[in-house]
């Protein structure tokens, strides 16, 4: 039988690797994600895999590259300055289609900014922070148990795609705790014909980024967007509440997302024509559903909440391609939108 356990955001994304096959972790320390390696050095060596923690996080991510080479699922995390720092390997990752899972439990910035919780690191992992024409798959957790389910669905999209994904996630949801019903995961066993696992019985083959040849590296680059257009289309993930009626949608993701819910529960049962959307997929964003409400509804209002100063926002206005008023509220630097500050904003709109 399925145990519950009370266990914190960061322990979750954890477990939830190791349970998803994730037997390769390499890691440096930064609040607020010191848990996930903690977890990490303790249980790598639990199920016959490696812990390290790397002198940098230079050295982790590529620790990283090293290991999905040969075949391995494999991790990394860090939050927001740490994450600079992997953007380079990060890039080689995907250039090299290599599956790989990367945290990243933002807090504030820019620079060095705190460690109060942020949304602001929303531009680098949907843009792809790294230099080169590459993406990587994003998904926002908005609970610890989600935090587990949405770990694992990372390991196999990452298989599935040969790319890094990310779970982007903050220090509130890191630190906080919640119930989790600890499942076994079923782990789907992609096969890695390319991994580096020895000649003697086979052709030599290469993992690399590099191409020189005139052509080669557009040829290349060529079915990188094509294999990005194939998720774009089919890996779209969101959560919907009351958009039938809705006259106005608030639209935000991760710990940003459970206040906007509750908010919208409670003015719901005071008659109020509000509705949610929220993004469980950064990259790829959920356009679908924001285009077919543009196709079927009129007079809709939209409001979009982060804790940053608009980031987010930019896509959701892309998506609606100005059929739609778009409202903001954002913090940042460690503020977090409250229910009132919500409230007064809807009041503006209507």
């Amino acid at each position: 039988m399925p145990k519950k356990i009370l266990i914190s955001g960061n322990e979750a994304i954890a477990e939830a690797a190791v349970q998803a096959g994730c037997r390769f972790y390499a890691g440096y320390p930064i609040t607020p994600q010191n848990e996930i390696p903690a977890y990490m050095a303790q249980r790598m060596p639990q199920v016959a895999g490696v812990f390290i923690q790397a002198e940098s996080e230079l050295a982790a991510v590529n620790m990283v590259f090293g290991a999905s080479a040969a075949g391995a699922r494999a991790m990394t995390s860090s939050s927001s300055p740490g994450m600079s720092l992997k953007q380079e390997g990060i890039s080689y990752i995907a250039g090299a289609e290599l599956p790989a899972v990367i945290v990243n439990i933002m807090r504030g910035g820019p620079g060095l900014g705190n460690i109060a919780p942020a949304q602001s690191d929303y531009f680098q992992a949907t843009r792809s922070g790294g230099h080169g024409d590459y993406r990587c798959i994003v998904l926002a957790p908005y609970s610890v148990p989600e935090a587990y389910t949405l770990t694992a669905l990372a390991f196999d999209l990452a298989d599935k795609y040969r790319l890094p994904a990310i779970i982007l996630g903050d220090g509130i949801l890191g630190q906080m705790m919640e119930p989790l019903e600890v499942k076994r995961i079923k782990i789907k066993n992609y096969p890695k014909p390319w991994a580096l696992t020895g000649c003697k019985n086979r052709k030599a083959q290469v993992v690399k980024s590099f191409y020189l040849k005139e052509g080669t590296l557009e040829k290349f680059n060529l079915g990188l967007q094509q294999k990005y257009r194939r998720i774009h289309e089919k890996e779209q993930r969101c959560e919907t509440l009351f958009l039938d009626d809705a006259r106005i949608i608030l639209v935000a993701y991760g710990t940003m997302a459970r206040i906007a819910k509750s908010l919208v529960i409670d003015l719901r049962r005071q008659g109020q024509k509000i509705g949610l959307i929220r993004p469980v997929s950064l990259w790829p964003f959920p356009d679908k559903i924001f285009q077919s409400l543009s196709r079927s509804r009129k007079n809709l209002r939209f409001l979009v909440i982060e804790m940053s100063y608009g980031q987010m926002l930019e896509d959701v206005r892309l998506t609606l391609d100005g059929k739609f008023p778009v409202a903001f509220l954002g913090r940042g630097g460690g503020g977090v939108p409250t229910e009132k500050e919500i409230i007064n904003k809807i009041k503006k709109l209507k």
